[in-house]
C-alpha cells in the first residue's frame, strides 16, 4: 500500500469508499490525509451545519493527550485505544514515546473495525519502528470478549496489571439497542483494581438553543454515513462509568479536564459540546 502526499490514500482491501465514514471524517476534521473525496465532500457539508465540529475534534484529541500524559505521570504504562480511527496526528504511541520516562517501556493497543483505520494504523506503527510495543487489533467494540482474547491483545496487555482504556470520542456511534452502559462493564469488568476508563461523548445539553438545534442538525446527518450518531446528556454520559469514581475534575467539558492553558474564545465556544472524564477502578 503506498500513498502519496497530497493525494487521497489507497483503499484497503474491503474499504467503501463511496459512503462517507466517520473516522475518516474525523481524520479529515484533523487535518489528516487519511480520507476520501466523499468524506471531505461530506465533512463540509457537516461543518455548513455545525462550523465549530473541527474545533470540538480537535478539542477531543487534546484531551486524549492529556489523558496520556496523565496517566503516564500516574505509573501506567498499558493503553488500551477503543475506536482509535484513522491514524492522525497525537496518536497514543507518539504520545507515550514523546513522554515516557527514558529507559521505561509501555504498550499500547488500537482496536477499530474499519479496514481503512487497521491498515493505515498498521503502516503508522511500521513507520515509525513501534511494531514491538504497539499494535493495531481490527474489531468491532461492541465484541469486547474478541478483543481481549485477540492474540496481539494478550501479546501486549497484561490483564492482572492496571490499564488505561480510551475511549474518547466513539460512544456517540453506539446506539441504545447496544445498551451502551452494559457494553462498558463488559469491559471494565475484565480490568485489573487501579485502571483507568477515559471517556468522551458528544453533547449539547448546556449549550443554547440554536447550539442545541445546529448540534441536532448535525448528528441527523450522519444517518447518511457508514456511523450514525447520538446525543447523551450528562445524565446518561455518567453511568457509562459505572461504580468507578471519578478522578479530579470529575466529569467536566473537554477544555476543562486538567487543563495546561485557557481557552482561547473559539475553544470556550466549543466548549458545551463534550462531556469527558478519567474513573478509577476501585480496590488498589
Amino acid at each position: 500500500m503506498t500513498h502519496t502526499t497530497g493525494s487521497a490514500p489507497d483503499a484497503p482491501e474491503g474499504v467503501d469508499t463511496e459512503k462517507p465514514s466517520a473516522a475518516r471524517m474525523y481524520d479529515w476534521y484533523l487535518g489528516g490525509d487519511q480520507n476520501w473525496a466523499v468524506d471531505r465532500e461530506f465533512g463540509r457539508r457537516v461543518e455548513a451545519i455545525f462550523p465549530l465540529i473541527k474545533e470540538v475534534a480537535r478539542q477531543n484529541r487534546q484531551f486524549l493527550g492529556r489523558v496520556v500524559r496523565a496517566a503516564l505521570d500516574a505509573g501506567f504504562r498499558q493503553f488500551l485505544d477503543i475506536g482509535s480511527g484513522v491514524p492522525t496526528v497525537g496518536n497514543v504511541h507518539e504520545v507515550v514515546a514523546e513522554n515516557l520516562p527514558e529507559g521505561e517501556e509501555a504498550t499500547v493497543v488500537y482496536v477499530d473495525y474499519e479496514p481503512v483505520a487497521a491498515a493505515h494504523a498498521t503502516l503508522l506503527l511500521e513507520r515509525h519502528g513501534a511494531t514491538g510495543w504497539a499494535a493495531m487489533v481490527q474489531e468491532d467494540l461492541r465484541n469486547p470478549e474478541n478483543i481481549f482474547r485477540d492474540p496481539t491483545t494478550r501479546r501486549l496487555i497484561d490483564f492482572r496489571k492496571p490499564v488505561c482504556l480510551l475511549m474518547v470520542a466513539v460512544f456517540q456511534f453506539v446506539g441504545d439497542d447496544d445498551h451502551p452502559v452494559d457494553l462498558v462493564e463488559r469491559y471494565r469488568r475484565e480490568l485489573a483494581p487501579g485502571s483507568w476508563l477515559a471517556l468522551s461523548h458528544l453533547a449539547c445539553d448546556e449549550a443554547s438553543p440554536a447550539d442545541q438545534a445546529a448540534i441536532r442538525e448535525f448528528v441527523d446527518a450522519y444517518v447518511h454515513t457508514s456511523n450514525p450518531a447520538w446525543l447523551r446528556d450528562r445524565s446518561e454520559v455518567e453511568p457509562l462509568f459505572g461504580d468507578w469514581p471519578l478522578i479530579e475534575p470529575g466529569l467536566t467539558h473537554l477544555p476543562d479536564w486538567r487543563p495546561d492553558r485557557a481557552p482561547n474564545p473559539l475553544e470556550a465556544k466549543a466548549r458545551p459540546f463534550w462531556w469527558c472524564g478519567v474513573a478509577e477502578k476501585p480496590g488498589r
